[in-house]
């Protein structure tokens, strides 16, 4: 206990060990789902699932001991949502990029962002930003996760129409009832039960859902509801522990980089788009949990801010060593710190249980798509009501926010909605007399955005 008190200072954050144990295990059971859900992801890229998932629990584990040391914060740090779908599905699937200079990308964010986080830098440019784009950039992130989670589970298809609802009759048909039609059913459940947790607050109701799902999926396997069949893409529901208990080997993505296409236009724009999101979403969840956890000082600033940030930094270029998407810190650090964790001991107690789940794989890579899904749609819910901050009133304020919040789900990519609302802002603000309010920044951006459209 005492050597717990002198490296964490638990006395002077009124609180104690047993406070910030209970607080960092509730952290890590909202956020395991990431174990689940980034494998999934990544592995749409091209990347191996085994490898992807020893890469996030080693990169939310270091990260999170960083975090922890550094700033002693209750701040637990994975790779992040919404940054995973933009490295798989629009900078690897859609702009034809490979995943080892995705990687790449990710690698060089982190080293600016460590030269930004030794500077006021990210400070200065969080301040350039309009508050309501940052609000939108963070609901059109939610709705377009939601929208792969709905694809990931094929309750959204494609049709004539670009998409529409799974047709269970059809399933039912075509006799494909017993391996899709049912798994889209328990998705459907899932995504029900998953809210009622939530508006229930239980603990960990994100990671509940997940499972819960996945244990119908089972039952329907046991029962013969649900018929795995591999060559078709439909996996067995059961963790196969026939191999031991062993860590699945990280050689297929460590230090996989390829840093070829580093000096060409496109990097550096995947490569800005990936720093510019990662920026906001890791402020924005620190000034949010800080601010509910009153660790904000009178002028509103959080202080040990560049110890966190530096933490965020290191663990965005050791998770891309590793192999995993960019690193970021989790808003579910707020359900710690709701129960009652303070300190950097709330994060070091998260980043263990991390660790130790390199030793369950089978089970985390047994766990299917339809039942990540409800994750997907819940975590874009709540990204979703940041909308509720965007300032409606002033057009030239909600248009480009708007513009932003649409294009990501609709173009089904986060670095369009960012351009298109950033360029949006910058056009309307200038219009209609006000461009004296817009940052020299913001000019800045909007023109390198324009100069991406008409060369590329």
């Amino acid at each position: 206990m005492n050597f717990f008190e002198k490296v964490f200072h638990l006395k002077e954050h009124h609180t104690d060990l047993k406070t910030e144990v209970i607080a960092g295990v509730t952290t890590f059971m909202t956020m395991a789902y990431i174990l689940a859900v980034n494998p999934n992801i990544l592995s749409e890229a091209g990347m191996d699932r085994g490898a992807v998932f020893t890469a996030t629990a080693l990169a939310a584990f270091l990260a999170t001991c960083l975090m922890a040391l550094l700033s002693n914060y209750p701040f637990v740090l994975a790779p992040g949502m919404g940054l995973n779908a933009y490295f798989a599905y629009t900078v690897v699937i859609g702009m034809g990029f490979s995943w080892q200079e995705a990687l790449a990308a990710v690698f060089v964010e982190g080293i600016i962002f460590i030269i930004l986080s030794l500077t006021n830098v990210r400070e200065a440019i969080f301040n350039a930003i309009p508050m309501n784009l940052k609000h939108a950039v963070s609901v059109g992130i939610g709705l377009f996760i939601a929208f792969i989670g709905l694809q990931n589970a094929k309750i959204v298809v494609d049709s004539s129409t670009l998409v529409t609802v799974f047709s269970f009759k059809g399933s039912v048909e075509a006799g494909t009832f017993q391996t899709e039609g049912i798994t889209v059913l328990l998705a459907l459940i899932g995504i029900l039960l998953t809210a009622v947790l939530l508006v229930k607050n239980v603990k960990g109701n994100i990671l509940w859902g997940i499972l819960i799902t996945w244990l119908l999926g089972i039952i329907c396997q046991l029962t013969g509801l649900y018929v795995p069949n591999p060559e078709a893409g439909w996996f067995s529901l059961i963790p196969d522990f026939s191999g031991g208990i062993s860590v699945p080997s990280l050689a297929p993505t460590f230090f996989h980089m390829d840093f070829s296409r580093v000096l060409s236009l496109d990097f550096v724009i995947i490569m800005f788009a990936f720093l510019f999101v990662d920026l906001f979403d890791t402020l924005g969840t620190l000034i949010g949990v800080a601010s509910k956890a009153d660790m904000l000082d009178q002028d509103g600033k959080l202080p040990k801010i560049k110890g966190a940030l530096m933490a965020d930094a290191v663990g965005t270029s050791v998770g891309a060593m590793l192999g995993t998407s960019t690193v970021t810190t989790f808003v579910e650090s707020a359900s710690g710190v709701s129960e009652g964790g303070r300190t950097g001991l709330t994060g070091l107690v998260s980043a263990v249980l991390f660790a130790l789940s390199l030793f369950l794989s089978p089970i985390f890579l047994a766990i299917p798509s339809f039942a990540t899904a409800p994750a997907l749609v819940i975590v874009g819910f709540l990204m979703l009501t940041s909308i509720t901050k965007i300032d409606f009133k002033d057009y030239t304020e909600a248009i480009p926010a708007f513009i932003c919040i649409m294009a990501m789900p609709f173009m089904y990519s986060i670095s369009e909605g960012i351009a298109m609302g950033v360029i949006a802002y910058v056009v309307i603000k200038l219009a209609s007399g006000k461009g004296k309010n817009v940052t020299p920044l913001m000019y800045v951006l909007a023109g390198l955005f324009i100069l991406k459209y008409i060369l590329l």
